[in-house]
């Protein structure tokens, strides 16, 4: 099994944040992690270092302030107290998110090793760094291709994705690779409409 299938198989979560207009996009995942469902609360940097027990904050935060003012990905083991007050032992790992050259956000990993935490923790840190970067990459090219081909930005382009992913119950990075199969498959067809007009098709169901 690949690092990317077994952390596709791992409580995962996933989490957007753009400086612009200051908001955070939880995954469904990253949500029951910390033991809400969505629509419950509003994500935000407070209501996240709030479940991290007090003697990560510090680590937390220089962690957050690391990734947040561009100087590369990083990541941190920290405790995360959920809604219910269960520990869970969670990898973060994040980078910054660069448009036209600038920061203009942080995108991060959520892993939950609570039920894996006897496997070493190196071997779960480097698998993780890992798909972290695959998934990463799926998602930033199915946003990629809604912005192209339904003039979406960045943000509306994941919010469609989270919000698929959603009714569906499955996960971001699922849902992500399907749009990607899906857009080359419907390429590489012959139809009687043009092309653009069958894609855009493909994202009305979204």
């Amino acid at each position: 099994m690949s690092s990317v299938e077994y952390f596709v198989d791992c409580p995962t979560g996933t989490v957007e944040h753009y400086f612009a207009d200051d908001t955070f996009h939880w995954s469904d995942e990253m949500f029951r992690i910390h033991g809400y469902e969505r629509g419950e609360v509003v994500p935000s940097l407070d209501l996240g270092m709030a479940h991290i027990e007090p003697a990560d904050r510090d680590a937390a935060g220089a962690f957050w302030d690391h990734v947040s003012t561009n100087k590369g990905p990083a990541s941190v083991y920290a405790s995360i107290r959920d809604l219910k007050g269960r520990v869970h032992k969670v990898l973060i790992h994040a980078d910054t998110i660069i448009g036209d050259g600038e920061p203009v956000g942080v995108w991060g990993l959520v892993v939950d090793l609570t039920q894996s935490i006897h496997v070493d923790r190196h071997q779960l840190a480097n698998e993780a760094v890992a798909a972290s970067a695959l998934s990463r990459s799926v998602i930033e090219q199915a946003k990629g291709i809604l912005m192209g081909r339904a003039g979406l930005n960045a943000t509306e382009a994941f919010e469609h994705i989270s919000q698929y992913s959603q009714r569906t119950n499955r996960k971001v990075v699922v849902i992500s690779q399907e749009i990607i199969d899906r857009a080359h498959q419907l390429t590489r067809q012959e139809q009687h409409q043009p092309r653009t007009h069958a894609l855009l098709d493909l994202f009305r169901a979204l």
